[in-house]
């Protein structure tokens, strides 16, 4: 499980499904920063795993200052599947 942290809105939402380093990884969380106050682009906080780590995230089995983060452009996320996406 990591964080990813994404500057901009590519148009996904909870459960969504992106490609990240060649696997696909859900996207299990997302907070969504900067509407108002912060950045010029939004960034999407994002708690990503695999289908396996789902339980675990579920039950909240993992520290979330310990995971590690990643941070990439909106314009560099493939979307399998945008999940519950806002239209």
């Amino acid at each position: 499980m990591k964080r990813l942290i994404i500057d901009g809105d590519p148009g996904v939402g909870k459960d969504a499904v992106i490609e990240h380093d060649g696997e696909e990884q859900i996207l299990f969380g997302i907070s969504r920063n900067g509407d108002w106050h912060g950045p010029k682009r939004v960034q999407l906080w994002c708690t990503m795993g695999t289908e396996d780590e789902r339980e675990d995230f579920e039950k909240r089995n993992f520290v979330p200052q310990w995971l590690d983060v990643e941070r990439v452009q909106a314009e560099d996320v493939t979307v399998v599947d945008p999940a519950s996406a806002r239209s």
